[in-house]
C-alpha cells in the first residue's frame, strides 16, 4: 500500500522552497546569495525557521521511500531508476538552467555587461566559492540530487551486507530511542560539511529514515503525539531565531546550538505525525503535485532569480521585492512544468516519472 503521507509531505516541502529561497536574498549573515539586497531580520527569521528541518527531512522521506521502493526493486533497478531520477536531472540542470541563473548573478552583483554565450564558457571555467553568487560554476539548488544519489548508493551497499549478515531490518523501537536518535545530530554537521551541508548528517537521517521511520507501528507513535513534537519543535524554533538572528550574544551559542538541532528533530517527528494523521491520502491535485515535484524543484530557483532581478529594476520596497517574485515564480514554476512534462524528453531531462493513470 502507498503511504501518501511521504508523497504530500515531499511536494509540500519543495513548495516552500520558493519563499524560503527568496529570503535569502536579504540574510543578515553574510551569506552569498544570486541577488542580494540590504539584510532584513524578518525575512532573515524566516529562512533560520525553516533551515533546520526543510531539506534533512527531504532525507528522511527519502529513506523511507527507499525502503518500500526495494520491496518491489531489485538492487539493480533501484540503482538504474535513481540515476534516471537524479543524476539525469542533475546535468541537464548544470549545463542548462545553472548558467542562466550565475548569468543573471554576474549582472546583478558584479556589473557584468557581456553576453550570455560569452558567459556560459565563464561559468564552466571559473571556481570560486561554489555559491554562483559571482557568475562562477555552482551546483545551485541541484547539490541536493548529487547528495541524494551518492547518499543512495552508500545506503544501498550498507542495506545489502545487513540484509546478508542479519536478514531481518523491520525492528520496531522504543519512541523514547526514536526520540534520542537526534542527539548526534550536531556532532555530525559539520562531518564532511561542503557549504553547510553535511554529507554524514544527511546520510544518517537517511539510514534513519529506511531502518526506523519507515516503521508504521512508529509513525503511529509519532501522530500519536504530534502536537507535543509540534510544541517543542515550534518553542526550539523560537529561540533559535532570537538566539541567531536577534541577539549577539557569544555566551549563548551553545544554547543556539541545542535548540537549532532540537529544532531540527521535533519539527521533523511532528511534522511526520501531522503527516500521517492529515495528509496520508490522494486525489488528483495531490497526485499531481507529486508528480511535478522533481521538475518543481529544478525549476523554481531559476524563475525566483529572475523575477528578482527584474522585479529590483522598478522598486526597491522590501514586501515588493520578496512578494511579486514569490507569487510570480509560483506561477511560472507551475506552467512551465505543465508544459515542459508533455514534451518526453524533457521530462526524461528533468527526472520525472510518466505519469501514473
Amino acid at each position: 500500500m502507498r503511504k501518501h503521507y511521504i508523497d504530500n509531505l515531499r511536494w509540500m516541502v519543495i513548495l516552500l522552497l520558493i519563499p524560503y529561497h527568496a529570503a535569502m536574498a536579504w540574510n543578515t549573515w553574510g551569506e552569498p546569495n544570486y541577488i542580494i539586497f540590504e539584510g532584513n531580520r524578518l525575512l532573515s527569521s524566516l529562512i533560520v525557521f525553516f533551515s533546520p528541518f526543510i531539506m534533512p527531512l527531504l532525507f528522511i522521506l527519502a529513506g523511507i521511500s527507499t525502503k518500500y521502493a526495494l520491496i518491489k526493486r531489485s538492487y539493480g533497478e533501484y540503482v538504474i531508476e535513481r540515476v534516471k531520477r537524479l543524476i539525469v536531472p542533475l546535468l541537464s540542470g548544470v549545463i542548462l538552467i545553472m548558467p542562466v541563473m550565475t548569468f543573471i548573478a554576474d549582472r546583478y552583483n558584479c556589473g557584468y555587461d557581456g553576453s550570455f554565450i560569452s558567459h556560459y564558457g565563464t561559468f564552466f571555467t571559473k571556481f570560486t566559492d561554489l555559491t554562483g553568487a559571482d557568475g562562477g560554476f555552482s551546483l545551485g539548488q541541484f547539490w541536493f540530487l548529487l547528495y541524494l544519489f551518492v547518499i543512495s548508493l552508500l545506503a544501498l551497499g550498507l542495506i545489502a551486507v545487513q540484509r546478508k549478515a542479519v536478514p531481518r531490518d523491520n525492528v520496531v523501537f522504543p519512541l523514547w530511542y526514536v526520540i534520542l536518535l537526534g542527539l548526534p545530530l550536531s556532532f555530525l554537521h559539520e562531518l564532511l560539511s561542503i557549504g553547510g551541508k553535511s554529507l554524514v548528517e544527511f546520510t544518517y537521517l537517511f539510514i534513519i529514515g529506511f531502518y526506523v521511520l519507515s516503521s508504521d507501528a512508529i509513525i503511529e507513535k509519532l501522530r500519536q503525539r504530534r502536537r507535543i513534537f509540534l510544541i517543542i519543535g515550534l518553542v526550539s524554533s523560537l529561540v533559535n531565531i532570537i538566539l541567531f538572528i536577534w541577539t549577539d550574544i557569544d555566551k549563548l551559542k551553545s544554547l543556539n546550538t541545542f535548540a537549532n538541532f532540537a529544532a531540527e528533530w521535533f519539527m521533523i517527528l511532528a511534522l511526520l505525525g501531522y503527516g500521517k494523521s492529515t495528509f496520508d491520502m490522494a486525489d488528483e491535485k495531490t497526485s499531481y503535485l507529486s508528480y511535478i515535484s522533481f521538475p518543481f524543484f529544478s525549476l523554481h530557483y531559476i524563475w525566483l532569480v529572475l523575477f528578482q532581478y527584474l522585479t529590483a529594476k522598478f522598486s526597491d520596497n522590501t514586501a515588493v521585492l520578496f512578494i511579486i517574485p514569490v507569487i510570480a515564480s509560483f506561477i511560472m514554476t507551475f506552467v512551465s512544468c505543465f508544459i515542459l512534462l508533455k514534451i518526453p524528453p524533457v521530462r526524461f531531462l528533468l527526472g520525472a516519472k510518466a505519469k501514473r493513470k
